[in-house]
């Protein structure tokens, strides 16, 4: 028969063929976001974006009421607090293991310090500027206690995303730095731009004191001993260097809630970023805050933005991307694919 012979047993291409489906990968060949990748994630969206608001918001409250900026730190302070009751109910110790306890104090007290530093620098210096300085400081401080303490290096893409972030934050405040006024402003200034580079070196020193903490329950317990000994620290001095103002403006309290909020979200993310990527990078990260602080200084402040301020902006950006693109990877079968 003529169907039998071989050039009439052709495929029947009148009926639809079955829909092709790609084959699935096992699910432990999948990829997934290496820890790098997910730490700097973090510090990006959680950490520096709520942080930029910070600086803003805390001169909006000065300059509505005159808050000093110690208060403005017990204030803050006081949304740690409430993370005593998480350490309870998981039955956790509230300063931490006895062992440990004096280096998770350690690293509470560095980072009030940072703290204070930048409050009081945000009230005589612009808050955009006041932020470059702390951020520009922490980063190079963490690059260069992590390469001499830990030994822990860069890559050469992560040295010129690095430095290139660097040169960002020189470009928005080298034209203030060399405009500063004769006298008493002048003095007022640069001391502000002086305890902004020192929020920034102990900030690098919190931060890695945090590395070297292992234990569970970790971040919760350095959180409520940031509240802790800053509550401790900050409420006799409020007394002896400055004077207690009670806001009696809405502006003001809705301000300091929201800064209590943002950097206790910003505290947390930056705090788990820095046990996933290199504290430098972090840091490196860190600089969306100077953005966002800018563009906040413009819009809510009213306060002049140089064209300066917005070149240095966009070789920041463009650093974080360099550095963000170059630790972008995924996990598989156990091996970091790029």
């Amino acid at each position: 028969q003529a169907g039998s012979h071989p050039y009439f047993n052709l495929p029947d291409f009148t009926q639809p063929s079955p829909p092709s489906t790609p084959p699935s990968l096992p699910s432990h060949q999948r990829c997934q976001p290496s820890d790098a990748t997910k730490g700097l994630l973090v510090a990006l969206l959680g950490g520096g974006l709520p942080a930029g608001f910070v600086g803003p918001l805390s001169r909006m409250a000065y300059q509505a009421s005159n808050l000093p900026s110690l208060e403005l730190l017990v204030c803050r302070c006081l949304f740690h607090l409430p993370i005593a009751l998480l350490l309870k109910l998981r039955g956790d110790p509230l300063l931490g293991p006895p062992d440990i306890r004096g280096r998770a104090c350690l690293h509470a007290l560095l980072n009030v310090l940072s703290i204070g530093c930048a409050y009081s620098a945000v009230q005589v210096v612009p808050a955009g500027n006041a932020a470059t300085v702390r951020k520009g400081s922490s980063t190079v401080c963490s690059a260069l206690l992590a390469l001499c303490l830990e030994s822990q290096g860069l890559s050469g893409y992560d040295w010129c995303g690095l430095l290139g972030s660097i040169l960002g934050l020189i470009i928005i405040v080298g034209p203030g730095l060399g405009t500063l006024q004769e006298g008493t402003t002048g003095l007022y200034i640069a001391l502000g731009y002086v305890l902004a580079f020192l929020g920034g070196l102990t900030l690098s020193l919190g931060l890695l004191v945090y590395r070297s903490l292992h234990f569970p329950s970790c971040l919760p317990t350095v959180a409520f001993l940031f509240g802790l000994v800053g509550l401790l620290g900050s409420v006799p001095g409020l007394f002896v260097l400055q004077t207690p103002v009670l806001p009696s403006d809405l502006l003001s309290w809705s301000c300091v809630g929201a800064v209590g909020i943002l950097a206790l979200v910003s505290f947390t993310c930056v705090s788990y970023a820095v046990t996933k990527a290199h504290p430098a990078l972090v840091c490196a990260v860190l600089h969306s805050e100077v953005v966002v602080a800018l563009i906040l200084q413009y819009y809510m402040l009213y306060e002049t933005v140089a064209p300066s301020d917005i070149m240095g902006a966009g070789v920041v950006l463009g650093s974080i991307a360099i550095i963000t693109a170059r630790n972008l990877s995924c996990e598989r079968e156990g091996k970091v694919e790029e």
